[in-house]
């Protein structure tokens, strides 16, 4: 099981995960897209880098706009691969 992060762990990975904010012990990211298809298009390719992780997000569709949630459940809290899928996702256009 992945290890919880400490504050000051969270704090230096998140000077270094542009585009996300941390809230609650979630890392959360909204991307906006041209139309509805664009932003399905973009969350299909965020199934890859999820599987291949192993770690799946809380996504949250509203028309042209995706929500990005994640956290790890299983310890209640944020740990590396959090952050690690956060950078995933960054790369994807």
């Amino acid at each position: 099981m992945a290890q919880l992060l400490t504050e000051a762990e969270i704090q230096e990975n998140a000077k270094v995960s542009s585009g996300w904010t941390v809230e609650n012990s979630k890392l959360q990211t909204t991307r906006r897209f041209k139309d509805f298809i664009q932003a399905i298009e973009f969350v299909n390719k965020l199934v890859e880098p999820a599987e291949s992780a192993g770690h799946h997000p809380d996504i949250e569709i509203s028309y042209n706009k995706v929500k990005i949630t994640l956290t790890t459940h299983d310890t209640g809290g944020l740990t590396q691969t959090d952050f690690d899928l956060a950078r995933a996702i960054s790369q994807i256009n």
